[in-house]
């Protein structure tokens, strides 16, 4: 992509290649939206797409053809994977999709390819936040924006491991995050949200865009902050700060689909034909979908 965003329409797109080695091509059933999927479009997040092309970097099918080498997938299993880069140039806004097979989780039965598609960038960036975190039983987390799909995934990651969670979002989302395992909920539009929310945490979760420098002050020394807005501050008083940008991982994928199958972790969804694309993508790129994750579902 060039640096000027490109428009969003519905294409007639080539087919896929045959996979290579290591490879797997997966019609497409359902594929998820999110604010990133701004960041291909514009270029700032280098995905390998070729335009034109299909966005979306995350989503879920059934395995279509095997490249050599792939013993882990054969031909009708149903998966989901987040991709990045697209080894086809071409992401899961389309009927089918190239990726490589080690970045792909079998789906569970119990898994329906909405939810599954839902789960991805959400679920592995809550997931690898965590880790990083490293946080233990009793110890306290500061979510900002809790209420977004990686918020809400963050709270019910953290709740089932003992961890004590306080979230800021609207006041209309605090009774849905207290029943995902937030402890407390605090209004985000309060401009004294910090005082609201205490002091003392042994980390910050930043997941809502300019609210970094507002956290750190409320993170005990020697804690940690980790941002997913490329907005982290210097740390100060031994406090560890970083940014953090997803990474592929099949193994926990599985991990995060077996938990989703079992209805230990959920995400409220909502899907929309694929038709729907440029009108799904306006929504989430300008927060307006109300908390939900929305899913392109092939009609």
């Amino acid at each position: 992509m060039s640096e000027a965003e490109k428009e969003v329409a519905l294409l007639e797109l080539p087919e896929p290649s045959s996979p290579g080695p290591g490879q797997i091509l997966v019609t497409v059933e359902a594929a998820g939206v999110g604010p990133w999927d701004e960041l291909l479009n514009g270029g700032s997040w280098d995905v390998g797409l070729r335009p034109p092309a299909a966005l979306g970097v995350e989503g879920a099918g059934k395995v279509l053809a095997v490249g050599a080498g792939v013993t882990g997938f054969a031909v009708g299993d149903r998966v989901l994977a987040h991709e990045a880069p697209l080894p086809g140039g071409s992401g899961f806004w389309a009927e089918r999709v190239l990726i490589n097979a080690d970045h792909a989780a079998a789906c569970p039965p119990g898994l329906d390819a909405v939810r599954a598609a839902a789960l991805p960038v959400n679920g592995l960036t809550a997931l690898q936040a965590l880790q990083k975190l490293d946080l233990g039983r009793g110890q306290r987390l500061l979510i900002t924006n809790g209420a977004g799909a990686t918020g809400a995934l963050a709270i019910q990651l953290a709740a089932a491991q003992g961890i004590e969670v306080t979230a800021t979002a609207s006041a209309a989302a605090a009774e849905r995050l207290l029943g995902l395992g937030a402890k407390t909920v605090v209004d985000y539009h309060d401009p004294n949200w910090p005082a609201k929310a205490g002091a003392g945490f042994d980390a910050a979760l930043i997941i809502a865009s300019g609210t970094a420098d507002a956290a750190l002050p409320l993170v005990r020394d020697g804690g940690r902050l980790c941002s997913l807005t490329s907005d982290a501050p210097e740390g100060e008083r031994g406090i560890t700060s970083w940014d953090l940008y997803v990474e592929p991982d099949a193994a926990q994928l599985v991990q995060l689909a077996e938990q989703a199958a079992t209805g230990t972790l959920t995400l409220a969804t909502e899907p929309l034909p694929l038709s729907e694309g440029p009108a799904a993508f306006a929504r989430v790129v300008t927060g307006g979908a109300g908390g939900k994750k929305i899913v392109l579902i092939q009609a």
